[in-house]
């Protein structure tokens, strides 16, 4: 239970941070992006307007433009393709950029207008087209270096979300033990006190069992004995069945782990239910694969059988069987138990019925049938205490399933 807990809140805990880190590193990255893509744009917008016979340094051209725009621009390189009516390329201004030649500037503009965008990045160029009655001139922005730099950006803060992350868990892993403190206090305390009263009423039973005993020595036919016999009984079983899953949900609890073939168990475990299900007028059928071995304490795992098949032969309504199976699930087993219902559960209901003393319908009431309502908490305690999960659920409309599934170990060696 409290290594749920710690693992839960670890999770809750990284979800919001991971998604806080990332969200700010994406508003970080797409707000550079944005303003250098708009500064590009800007740039070769400026290049189009004036025919691209902006060079470094000129003043004149620039009157007005802030001191950030002029730097820009002379620190920028372009070039521009004309081409005519006849559909000729005709490359200048290569003298402002170093790389391309002619036939490298033809080709990327062929491509730039074959496009049918009027703007977009080719490469390592941004470029923009620009249409006049004697023909369409593309102009191209090297953007090599901007790029770069956003790359670069881009690249660092995804390694510092990372790094965050991974010290978030780091952080989170060490102080969750401390933040789940409270809960696993008062945990401790309840079970302290389960296990302190569940002692302190051994004594008063075992002395009324004792005196009914000398009691019905003398009065053998007395009713009231009998039924006082019979309730110390079933306190003593609630006692005893109180004391067990307390020990369970204990962190280090009292188990003896080895290789345990859960078909064979599940069938010496059916035994007693067979009779059962047949004074109930019900048929208890049993599918289990051979050579099914789980790491686990025998008899916890049969106490986490028993409550499955008993609750099955009770509360069995309508039509139908009752079925138990084991079968290899990847790498579980999954051991499930069905019987038909009277009336569908809901998923709410179906969750609860592992909480302690939990009924789901009147028709499970104590009056009714025998039992405390706590052997499925017991059985669900067993499964976290083997690394395994169960659950409850309607596989139809009137077929309530329990499934457990318990990791799957290979077989010992002789």
């Amino acid at each position: 239970m409290i290594k749920r807990l710690q693992r839960w809140f670890i999770r809750i805990a990284m979800i919001a941070l991971s998604v806080a880190i990332v969200l700010v590193v994406s508003i970080v990255n797409l707000a550079n992006w944005f303003s250098v893509r708009s500064e590009l744009g800007e740039t070769i917008a400026l290049l189009a307007e004036n025919s691209g016979v902006i060079g470094r340094g000129s003043s004149r051209l620039m009157i007005g433009r802030s001191k950030h725009a002029r730097n820009i621009m002379n620190e920028s390189n372009w070039f521009s393709v004309y081409q005519d009516v006849s559909g000729q390329l005709h490359a200048i201004d290569l003298d402002l950029e170093d790389e391309p030649d002619e036939q490298l500037a033809a080709e990327l503009a062929a491509q730039a207008i074959a496009s049918g965008r009027q703007t977009a990045f080719l490469q390592d160029y941004l470029y923009l087209i620009r249409e006049d009655k004697a023909g369409r001139t593309v102009f191209f922005l090297n953007c090599e270096t901007r790029i770069t730099a956003v790359r670069t950006l881009a690249l660092i803060s995804a390694l510092a979300c990372l790094g965050g992350v991974l010290l978030a868990w780091l952080f989170v892993t060490l102080a969750s033990r401390k933040a789940v403190e409270p809960t696993l206090q008062n945990m401790e305390r309840q079970k302290q006190f389960i296990t302190n009263a569940s002692h302190e009423l051994k004594t008063p039973l075992t002395v009324i069992s004792t005196n009914m005993e000398l009691l019905q020595m003398e009065t053998p036919d007395n009713q009231w004995v009998r039924s006082t016999q019979k309730q110390t009984a079933a306190m003593r079983r609630l006692v005893d069945e109180l004391v067990y899953l307390s020990r369970l949900e204990e962190e280090n609890a009292p188990l003896s782990m080895c290789a345990t073939r859960i078909d064979t168990l599940l069938s010496e475990t059916a035994e007693p239910f067979f009779a059962m299900a047949e004074y109930a007028g019900r048929a208890l059928t049993i599918h289990a694969e051979e050579a099914l071995w789980v790491t686990g304490d025998a008899s916890a795992l049969e106490r986490l059988i028993s409550p499955l098949l008993d609750n099955a032969v009770k509360y069995a309504a309508g039509k139908g069987d009752i079925i138990a199976e084991a079968h290899q699930a990847g790498r579980h087993v999954a051991l499930t138990v069905s019987n038909p219902v009277a009336e569908p559960l809901t998923k709410e209901q179906c969750e609860r019925l592992f909480d302690r003393f939990y009924r789901a319908d009147p028709s499970r009431s104590k009056e009714k049938k025998t039992g405390f309502g706590i052997g499925l908490a017991i059985a669900a305690a067993v499964a976290e205490k083997h690394s395994g999960a169960i659950r409850a659920e309607m596989t139809d409309e009137h077929r309530l399933t329990f499934t457990c599934l318990l990791p799957r170990t290979n077989p010992p060696v002789h």
